[in-house]
């Protein structure tokens, strides 16, 4: 009998040990670790090394490292910087990495910053590279590399943002959103969130907006369906003269001052529809089409 408790108490404990395993194999990674992985570094590429201080910076203090950008990094929900100088030779590239509130935000100030005449790679969300600036946006983190000379070192630059983007962990999808404008006439490169008023309209917090060849088109994010309600009727409000139209749950053409001819709907909580639309373009059309692709 005595052996069989000895057994049984063995056989516990070894079970106690497993799941401890199992425990400390899904733990998250600890913070530390996870900066020190987000963190620019020059050793990631061969033959660099760190020139001078590493720099560091949050929404108070950004303005002291870029007085007159600061503001452009603030709107996207901006949280901290790390930074870092990496020099070979007599080339020198300045290396940060901006945290920001969630992916929306950092695919945003991407979408802000990256050249619409140049081609995105699908690196993490998305990269774009050229010979004198990177940039890369994986998860909550925005990655920037700049060159200081007249010189193309793109593929240091490439070598930089890859071994990077393999140390960040997170999302390496594109926000959602950006699926739901139909593909037909579409400009692309156009497609960015806006932080904060959309279309130029305080009540339209923040969204997206995407440019086709005959108007363009928004998508506004709300809390609920009942916050929608609240600000559809804010814009009639806003608008004036409005023609109710049967689309989604509720919507409204008219013709703005500003805005030109438009079309505005609401489905669920999200605000959505044209503005600008030139002379001659059916209003609903495209809007219906836009509502039909938002869950």
């Amino acid at each position: 009998m005595r052996v069989l408790v000895l057994l049984a108490a063995a056989l516990c404990a070894a079970a106690a040990d497993n799941r401890s395993l199992t425990v400390a194999a899904q733990k998250p990674v600890p913070s530390r670790e996870r900066e020190r992985a987000e963190a620019p570094d020059c050793r990631l590429v061969p033959g660099w090394t760190q020139r001078g201080p590493s720099r560091s910076y949050e929404a108070d203090t950004l303005y002291e490292y870029m007085d007159g950008n600061a503001e452009g990094y603030l709107i996207y929900r901006f949280v901290k910087m790390q930074g870092v100088t990496c020099q070979s030779g007599e080339d020198t590239i300045v290396f940060d990495v901006s945290e920001m509130a969630d992916p929306e935000f950092a695919y945003g100030i991407f979408c802000a910053t990256r050249d619409p005449k140049l081609p995105v790679e699908k690196i993490g969300m998305a990269a774009q590279i050229h010979p004198r600036k990177g940039v890369l946006v994986k998860d909550k983190y925005y990655v920037e590399l700049a060159v200081n000379l007249e010189k193309d070192l793109s593929a240091t630059l490439r070598a930089f943002i890859t071994a990077l983007e393999k140390r960040i962990p997170g999302r390496t999808a594109l926000p959602e959103v950006i699926g739901w404008f139909p593909a037909d006439k579409l400009a692309v490169e156009s497609v960015r969130l806006v932080p904060e008023s959309v279309l130029g309209l305080r009540v339209l917090r923040r969204g997206y907006v995407a440019q086709y060849d005959y108007g363009k088109a928004f998508i506004v994010p709300e809390d609920s369906p009942e916050a929608a309600a609240q600000v559809m009727a804010k814009l009639r409000a806003r608008v004036g003269e409005t023609q109710p139209a049967k689309l989604a749950e509720e919507a409204f053409q008219a013709n703005d001052k500003y805005l030109g001819r438009l079309c505005f709907f609401r489905k669920g909580r999200y605000i959505g529809g044209y503005a600008n639309l030139a002379e001659g373009q059916d209003a609903l059309a495209p809007a219906s089409a836009l509502a039909a692709r938002i869950p």
